[in-house]
């Protein structure tokens, strides 16, 4: 599992190195930092690297995901390994001082119940950060698959305004958020639809197909997605939406 995730997950890499980047600027000493969304637990190894007397806690929904996560686990660099639901955090209130999240939220249903969790179990002053993925996202496999069958493949993503509506009604405060758009390139569709089902990437929408798609409607988008083939190679943008916000300190 880990080799063919980690091995199509070259974008969430990317956004996940510039996340702990962004923590250069943030001035706290954590004693517990939550890997939320953590999959295979490379960012939870950064983390305790960063944060090297702080307990690391890697939660993810998927068991198994953890179990690949423990190979990044050494006798220098342990975090804790925890199975939970992001809209149901299995932790106590006002445990955590810093919500690390990755790349997840785009997957969860309820955006304000995730941030509520997060809400709840941060201590004051706590730092929820995060990435999660944008409106324009795929926007060419989106065109394509609309001039093949007018069906919804392609997840549709919150845009930066309305997270920022999320994390006020959830109770968080001071956030800030920003988008950068990364392209990745393709010699053909199909090594996208694979990378994509490698990550476990799932199309949640009203309105997609039931069953599987039909041969002529997949050919029917792979010969749409040429119309916006460049120099050998067909794009595949995605919008990412950093994004950070803090637990209030009540006076």
């Amino acid at each position: 599992m880990k080799r063919s995730y980690d091995a199509a997950a070259i974008l969430q890499q990317r956004v996940c190195d510039e996340l702990l980047e962004r923590l250069d600027f943030v001035r706290l000493e954590p004693a517990t930092v939550l890997d939320l969304g953590a999959g295979t637990g490379r960012a939870s190894r950064a983390l305790k690297q960063r944060y090297r007397s702080s307990q690391v806690v890697a939660m993810d929904l998927a068991e198994g995901m953890l179990r690949e996560a423990g190979r990044h686990l050494s006798l220098w660099r342990r975090f804790r390994r925890v199975c939970g639901n992001a809209a149901a955090l299995p932790l106590r209130d006002a445990s955590v001082d810093i919500v690390f999240s990755n790349l997840m939220l785009q997957w969860c249903n309820d955006p304000d119940a995730v941030f509520g969790e997060c809400r709840r179990v941060l201590r004051p002053g706590g730092l929820l950060t995060f990435t999660t993925l944008g409106p324009d996202t795929l926007v060419e496999l989106r065109r394509a698959w609309a001039a093949a069958d007018g069906h919804t493949h392609v997840n549709r993503f919150l845009d930066m305004h309305d997270l920022g509506d999320s994390l006020v009604r959830s109770g968080l405060a001071e956030p800030v958020l920003d988008v950068e758009r990364y392209t990745l390139t393709y010699a053909e569709a199909g090594e996208l639809m694979r990378d994509l089902k490698a990550i476990g990437a799932r199309n949640a929408n009203a309105g997609r197909p039931r069953g599987l798609t039909g041969k002529r409607a997949l050919a029917a988008m792979v010969a749409a997605y040429e119309s916006d083939r460049k120099d050998g190679r067909l794009p595949a943008t995605y919008e990412v939406v950093y994004g950070q916000a803090w637990c209030p300190v009540e006076s």
